[in-house]
């Protein structure tokens, strides 16, 4: 069973419904609440609003993710928007040497996912003419780590020498791309502000600031102010757009700018999901069919982790994405009444086949309490047939004459099917190639189902009080700590 898009991208669910897993009756009971979630996002794509989301200070805020695959006047991607990000990978391409791009939750997982599916680990090795002329990338930001910080100055220092002794007769280029909305994120500012001050110092080195940061005016937060005053650029982190979401606007596509991803195809993707999810029918709607049959598997048959298990290295960022995008959306203690419900799938990082040899014995045996996410690449840009390198070893010759994707294939598969033989759940997203479209529409069904899954369990997806909480905690502790 399986629901598939005109683009060849496919939801294949037979391992999650049916006979012993999700049944049509259980979809038949919750048919009014189903509804009632696709009405709200009808309201919300239309409004912006959604019934019971409050801001942090209490006020009623707009919802704006399904605006942004959009590129209209208007928009928070609009056209003359896009332009300004196109001039931005004109002026990296050719001039800046590394990107050090700064920031935490959405504004780190979204980039790295970017950064992954389009220059792969070796990027940063790669020379300048087989990137293209585009910047070596480095991430920080998103822990505050006084080694791997140091590490990096040291590196991007020594990278600035060797380019100096191998004649460079400019300084190396740097720029640091700093994304915050406020500007008080301890973990981000502490950062810049020590890779900033380090790298000022060094003659060899130049440095230029990008700030993304909220784009008010009126009332400007400390990083516009410091942008201001310092005469840095800026893009915006929108209102409306929670960190999780805010891959598909400037937080993103500034990072995507830099390296060359082809932003309009990424956002078409998402643009041609939207559409699609916009149909009344659930088998017809992969974000409402996906949210209904993960939520009725947690609700009635007691599967509330999910494991996303992408088949593919570079996707294990898609995972970690996700990971923050479930966890904090629905992870609620309180529903949209104030009533104490502890609502909250637990999500879990795997990546195929690697966790196979790691976590497939828990997921095979263990308690029946999840549901194993799998992510798969129909046909790979690159595709080494396995050679019978060494023929007087039989086991070693029976893997040989196939591709490496049809041996990921086997192995995706067969976990499948060894999972459904013990009564666990499974699904498949089958994307038909890994490129910026493709991974649009993905990233974009990911968010909507969040957002149906919310309104099904009438809880929140669009705030994050949980996190507030450490965050009243830690103020006072460092002041307390830098009085001492």
């Amino acid at each position: 069973m399986s629901l598939e898009l005109k683009s060849g991208f496919s939801f294949d669910y037979e391992n999650l419904f049916g006979e012993g897993k999700v049944t049509a009756a259980d979809l038949k009971s919750f048919e009014a609440d189903l509804k009632k979630a696709h009405e709200a996002m009808k309201v919300m794509r239309k409004t912006g609003f959604v019934a019971g989301h409050l801001s942090k200070d209490g006020e009623p805020e707009k919802v704006l993710f399904s605006e942004l695959p959009y590129i209209e006047e208007g928009h928070l991607n609009s056209p003359k928007s896009i332009a300004r990000l196109s001039k931005l990978t004109a002026s990296v391409q050719n001039r800046v040497d590394a990107v050090v791009s700064l920031g935490i939750g959405g504004s780190f997982l979204g980039n790295k996912v970017l950064f992954d599916v389009h220059c792969g680990e070796f990027w940063n090795s790669k020379s300048k003419a087989e990137r293209d002329g585009f910047p070596r990338v480095y991430f920080s930001g998103n822990n505050i780590d006084p080694r791997r910080t140091t590490d990096l100055i040291e590196h991007i220092n020594a990278s600035a020498k060797v380019a100096s002794c191998h004649g460079e007769k400019r300084p190396y280029h740097v720029m640091l791309l700093l994304i915050s909305k406020s500007g008080g994120t301890l973990d981000t500012m502490s950062n810049f502000m020590v890779i900033y001050e380090a790298l000022k110092k060094n003659p060899e080195v130049e440095v230029e600031v990008i700030a993304v940061t909220d784009p008010n005016e009126k009332q400007p937060t400390l990083l516009k102010k410091l942008a201001t005053e310092q005469k840095w650029p800026t893009y915006s982190v929108p209102d409306g757009v929670g960190g999780r979401f805010t891959i598909f606007c400037e937080v993103g596509l500034t990072l995507a700018a830099c390296i060359g991803f082809d932003i309009e195809a990424f956002l078409a993707g998402a643009k041609a999901m939207d559409q699609v999810c916009q149909n009344d029918d659930i088998w017809q709607n992969p974000a409402m069919l996906n949210a209904a049959l993960k939520f009725i598997a947690s609700e009635k048959h007691g599967r509330d982790i999910e494991v996303m298990m992408p088949y593919g290295d570079y996707l294990k960022s898609v995972s970690e994405w996700y990971i923050q995008l479930l966890a904090e959306s629905l992870g609620k203690q309180f529903d949209k009444q104030g009533n104490e419900v502890c609502y909250g799938r637990t999500p879990v990082v795997a990546v195929g086949t690697t966790d196979m040899h790691a976590q497939t014995q828990q997921h095979q045996e263990g308690k029946l309490n999840k549901i194993v996410q799998f992510i798969r690449i129909q046909k790979w840009d690159v595709d080494p047939v396995i050679p019978d390198a060494f023929p007087s070893a039989p086991k070693l010759s029976d893997i040989s004459g196939v591709t490496m994707s049809q041996a990921l294939d086997v192995a995706l598969q067969s976990n499948a099917d060894a999972l459904a033989s013990n009564q666990r759940f499974s699904a498949v997203f089958n994307l038909p190639e890994l490129t910026p479209y493709h991974l649009g529409e993905l990233l974009y069904m990911l968010a909507m189902s969040i957002a149906y899954e919310g309104e099904l369990a009438n809880v929140d997806a669009f705030n994050q009080p949980g996190v507030e909480g450490y965050k009243r905690i830690m103020g006072p502790k460092l002041q307390a700590l830098k009085n001492k």
